[in-house]
């Protein structure tokens, strides 16, 4: 039998009617447009993907993606996502929510579908702060933001979206940027490609409320000393000159410069499919100005998803019970009549 092609698609095939309105400057623009260009290369139907997001400025994506779509509420994507994987097991979908969105209301929710590895695709837009409802603090402001809800600054410890990840074994965790669109379109295809939950957090700059944040990160004169891309398999090195490294120290990561305090093979070894989830742990936590930003993919295992375990559960009870019918399952076992 000749083989099936697979469809061919073109960003302008992903590209809806509706005007897209986020603020001049905002960097949804790029991650749409790495979005469509990844998409275009998985082989995947529009007719097969869907969007589902909750509430904040990430959560008009579903309305730019011809593609099925649900603006959900706030916090609850992931459920109505896991509702969806299950009930339409064919689709690829997405999730995309934000740092406010994903992580405050949403939090209890993000952590359950983390755990159970659904296999859907997990987006988190980063930009540590409220945009949508115009510039209050939110989970991941660093301590000092000054905002309209923390006039003198936050007085809270951020929280580290991939270190959450980790901790709930997510099987697929990376940080990308939402300019850097070579890194940022390969993470998406990887993520595409994972069968679990892969989990993203990408580096998003809100131009109205908090520009420039990630700046140390974006700006090229600067970036190559303040910015660590993991490569599976090759040593964690990074710098202007590809001097500096990161070297374990007992328990604990060191900056280094190789060569001097000492050499390439005493760096270490990045592994993104180690079962154990610990190393990626300490590098989700490597935060402050005495670390480079990590950015990359941080863990990639294999592991059965929820839907395939819920299948075999309801495999195996149809094989001992046979198929079952819904009157049977209102008469069953505990029913009474009240007279």
């Amino acid at each position: 039998m000749a083989a099936t092609a697979l469809p061919t698609l073109t960003a302008k095939d992903l590209t809806t009617d509706q005007e897209v309105r986020w603020c001049p400057g905002c960097g949804d623009y790029s991650i749409l447009a790495q979005m469509k260009k990844a998409l275009s290369t998985v082989g995947v139907p529009k007719e097969k993907m869907a969007f589902v997001s909750g509430i904040g400025c990430s959560s008009r994506f579903p309305y730019y993606m011809n593609t099925y779509g649900f603006h959900t509420i706030h916090g609850r994507a992931p459920t109505f996502a896991t509702g969806l994987r299950l009930a339409q097991p064919d689709l690829q979908i997405w999730l995309v929510t934000g740092d406010g969105d994903g992580l405050s209301i949403g939090g209890n929710h993000l952590m359950h579908v983390l755990r159970r590895n659904v296999d859907i695709k997990i987006l988190l837009f980063n930009n540590e702060i409220y945009g949508l409802t115009k510039g209050q603090y939110s989970p991941t402001s660093r301590m000092g933001t000054k905002t309209k809800t923390s006039p003198q600054g936050s007085m809270e410890q951020p929280a580290r979206p991939l270190t959450v990840a980790l901790a709930a074994e997510a099987t697929f965790v990376a940080r990308t940027i939402d300019v850097d669109v070579q890194h940022l379109t390969g993470i998406l295809q990887k993520a595409a490609a994972h069968k679990g939950t892969a989990f993203v957090e990408i580096y998003q700059n809100c131009k109205i409320f908090n520009d420039g944040v990630f700046e140390y990160a974006t700006d090229k004169s600067v970036k190559a000393d303040n910015l660590l891309y993991l490569e599976h398999g090759k040593p964690m090195i990074f710098g202007k000159d590809r001097t500096k490294g990161i070297r374990l120290n007992g328990l604990r990561p060191e900056v280094v410069q190789v060569g001097k305090d000492c050499g390439v093979d005493d760096l270490l070894i990045h592994d993104e499919t180690t079962e154990d989830p610990t190393l990626a742990t300490l590098l989700s936590r490597m935060v402050g100005p005495d670390f480079p930003e990590v950015v990359g993919v941080y863990r990639s295992v294999r592991k059965p998803c929820y839907e395939e375990l819920l299948q075999k559960a309801a495999d195996a009870e149809i094989a001992k019970k046979g198929k079952g019918t819904m009157a049977d399952l209102f008469k069953a076992e505990d029913i009474w009549t009240v007279s």
